[in-house]
């Protein structure tokens, strides 16, 4: 492996690029269906996951959804109809796995994005995407990036994407999404 900066953002480019050719688009078309405008969407996640899943409900929240970040202090209770989206590239993570089991048992929809659909998460799940990066329990593509770093920044792209198409689908323009960015800054 070269280690000049330009060969490294060639070989980072590629990978991202393989993982999320991978994805299967019809599990995103599936997971369009199920958040619409009229669900309280929740996002769950741990670590840098965690960080993508809140990017998600920023974004969501641009786009005028309705949605709250699971252990922030002003997030609501979980109710039965509301959908949730945990992301865990392992599927396997403790905190996210029992959090998403109980918001199942309340009769929650769930959505995982994981590289493991035979995963803990993917099992509580009503509709899983599949990210096939590298994690840093070995599953998806294998990369030359550190830890889960290739699976977070798919994440991350799938879930843009993702939006994208829920703008389209609500006709939301970037002046509209515009009109409910943080004006605090």
């Amino acid at each position: 492996m070269n280690t000049k900066t330009n060969n490294l953002i060639d070989d980072v480019l590629q990978e991202i690029n393989e993982v999320v050719h991978q994805v299967d688009q019809k599990q995103i078309d599936q997971v369009a269906d199920i958040i619409t405008k009229d669900k309280r969407i929740f996002v769950l996640g741990s670590g840098r996951s965690g960080f993508m899943a809140k990017s998600f409900a920023m974004r969501l929240m641009h786009l005028g959804y309705q949605v709250y970040v699971i252990g922030e202090t002003i997030t609501p209770s979980i109710e039965n109809g509301d959908v949730l989206v945990s992301v865990s590239g392992s599927g396997k993570t403790d905190s996210v796995v029992k959090l998403t089991q109980k918001a199942q048992n309340l009769g929650v929809k769930i959505i995982a994005v994981t590289s493991n659909k035979k995963s803990p998460l993917a099992k509580a799940a009503n509709q899983v995407v599949v990210v096939p990066g590298a994690t840093k329990n070995g599953d998806g593509i294998k990369s030359i990036q550190l830890l889960s770093t290739l699976f977070d920044q798919s994440v991350h792209i799938i879930l843009d994407i993702l939006c994208l198409k829920l703008s389209k689908r609500e006709k939301v323009t970037n002046i509209d999404a515009k009109a409910k960015h943080n004006n605090m800054e």
